[in-house]
């Protein structure tokens, strides 16, 4: 009895040692080196886990600053000090990158868009495209039920007096929060420097582009003229800026002043958004009041 108990005690031991040198062993060559700078820059980002630096979190993105994949500046949402401080913390230059904002491409607001039907269900715009594409005359306007400011986690987005999302360029971080959101596929990330914008997505021919939404683009083709050679062509009846070759020729308002419905903008980060200054164009985006509705 008692040399069986020796015996499993003795056994037990050396199962023990073998189990610990090989548990030893295992850890160090399976160890996985982590720079303790990672933790240190990870502190200091605000934990918006928002992805607009474009990597998914925040931690992913202290790794990528470690790596030098990345710089402290990619991150918008942090305070340039924040930035600053990341910066000197990795004896690296903070870096400069241009600030990207989210972009509407719709103006039809019910000023100057026709709603054709009453929707009375659930009151987001997710809700309301299932149901016919929502109640609006032209089916890839902007349906203003606030889906993409009541996503917004920066408080970028407000809803303006006609229906329409205006996005606070100071508060945006390009999360793509809205861009997700949005059932129209209006949303689209632009550095601010792309001043030139086509503020609609009506697929719609001329005369029934229009007859819907006032400032509908309707394919005239004079920003394509007035613009710099191939940076604005026509597909499927809308104007489609080229971004690629916008940073790469002087872009001015010039496209903007002959457009008859003012579908083109162009948009100062300070002044504002302007549109064509003669014409129906002016006279649309100075009304005030509602269109009427179904």
């Amino acid at each position: 009895m008692i040399s069986s108990i020796i015996t499993a005690a003795v056994f037990m031991v050396i199962l023990g040692v073998v189990l610990a040198i090989i548990l030893a062993i295992a850890n160090k060559k399976l160890f996985v080196y982590e720079d303790p700078r990672i933790d240190g820059v990870d502190d200091m980002l605000p934990q918006a886990q928002c992805g607009a630096c474009g990597v998914p979190g925040c931690r992913p993105f202290a790794e990528a600053v470690v790596s030098g994949e990345k710089s402290p500046s990619a991150c918008t949402v942090n305070t340039p000090e924040g930035n600053a401080e990341i910066a000197a913390y990795m004896g690296v230059d903070m870096g400069e990158t241009e600030k990207v904002v989210a972009r509407l491409a719709c103006a039809g607001g019910t000023h100057v868009a026709y709603t054709r039907a009453k929707y009375e269900g659930l009151q987001t715009c997710q809700a309301a495209a299932a149901v016919s594409g929502g109640g609006k005359g032209c089916s890839w306007g902007c349906l203003g039920l606030a889906d993409c400011a009541d996503v917004c986690d920066f408080d970028a987005i407000f809803m303006d007096e006609h229906g329409l999302p205006i996005v606070i360029e100071d508060k945006c971080t390009a999360c793509n929060d809205c861009i997700v959101v949005c059932p129209k596929d209006l949303f689209s990330l632009q550095p601010v420097s792309h001043q030139l914008f086509v503020a609609c997505k009506s697929l719609d021919e001329g005369d029934k582009a229009e007859e819907e939404c006032e400032v509908a683009c309707t394919a005239c083709e004079k920003c394509v003229v007035d613009a710099p050679e191939g940076l604005i062509e026509i597909k499927n009846n809308l104007a489609v800026i080229d971004f690629k070759k916008y940073d790469e020729i002087l872009v001015d308002r010039t496209p903007i002043e002959r457009c008859p419905t003012g579908a083109i903008v162009w948009i100062d980060s300070k002044l504002g958004t302007t549109r064509s200054s003669v014409g129906k164009a002016a006279k649309q985006s100075n009304r005030t009041e509602s269109l009427p509705q179904a």
